[in-house]
């Protein structure tokens, strides 16, 4: 059985969404380009599941954290 989603990483994939939205706005904003490859990179690193990546997008959108 996979893990549950920790509410860190829920509030990481919510403050990556926030940052591409403002990046969208303000195109070629250096330190947000850099906030995002940051973001980007932090949650490529944790070991989940397409499935589970899914189920965290969902979880980011809808504010629901944890289990």
């Amino acid at each position: 059985m996979e893990p549950s989603i920790p509410d860190d990483l829920v509030r990481m994939q919510r403050e990556w969404s926030a940052t591409y939205a403002q990046l969208a706005q303000q195109p070629g904003h250096t330190a947000l380009r850099r906030r995002l490859l940051k973001l980007s990179m932090a949650l490529a690193r944790h070991p989940l599941s397409p499935a589970k990546r899914a189920e965290l997008r969902q979880r980011a959108r809808s504010g629901g954290t944890g289990q």
